[in-house]
């Protein structure tokens, strides 16, 4: 078995897409994947199941979520060591209002170029291979470079987790790993 994070966008936001954390983890399990976990209400869940390519996951929640809710919901899977590495190069080291946009693919060059055409006062970002860091010292509700706005500009699908979401990420799914280990 292998331990996955899967993270969906857009869901429980303003009354939106609304889906309780008991009910995705039942759907979850519904798909066959064990160990499921849920952190916070914005659609963060951690899981194993047997080696699959991250795109077929993908396309297996993406269904069962629009079959069951009658809504779409982009989301994306990443594997612990892609976390693990975002963490590791984030160049926004000890700031605590950093957040990573994951992308769910590197974006065309032409895209990256309409990108760093734009820029805004106090909200910083650094590309990284199907990452974005972004760092905007007067909190995300308040940045104009918000997910839709990276998504837009560079023409791929993303979704958005802060530092702290990140970080709880990333340990749920090693202490999975850890915890096999054990048997």
């Amino acid at each position: 078995m292998k331990t996955y994070i899967s993270l969906l966008r857009g869901i429980n936001v303003s009354g939106q897409k609304k889906i309780l954390m008991a009910d995705l983890k039942s759907l979850y399990e519904e798909l066959g994947f064990t160990k499921v976990q849920t952190y916070i209400q914005s659609g963060n869940v951690v899981f194993e199941y047997q080696e699959t390519k991250t795109a077929d996951l993908q396309q297996v929640i993406f269904n069962k979520i629009q079959s069951h809710y009658g809504f779409e919901v982009p989301n994306l899977i990443l594997l612990p060591t892609e976390v693990e590495k975002a963490l590791k190069n984030n160049p926004y080291q000890g700031i605590e209002k950093m957040y990573f946009v994951f992308l769910a693919e590197q974006p065309e060059k032409e895209n990256i170029k309409t990108l760093s055409e734009f820029n805004f006062d106090n909200e910083f970002y650094n590309l990284g291979h199907k990452m974005i860091y972004f760092h905007c010292p007067n909190g995300y509700g308040k940045a104009k470079l918000s997910n839709n706005f990276f998504e837009n500009k560079l023409k791929v699908s993303a979704t958005t987790r802060n530092l702290r979401t990140t970080n709880k990420l990333l340990e749920m799914a090693n202490s999975q790993c850890h915890s096999e280990e054990n048997f």
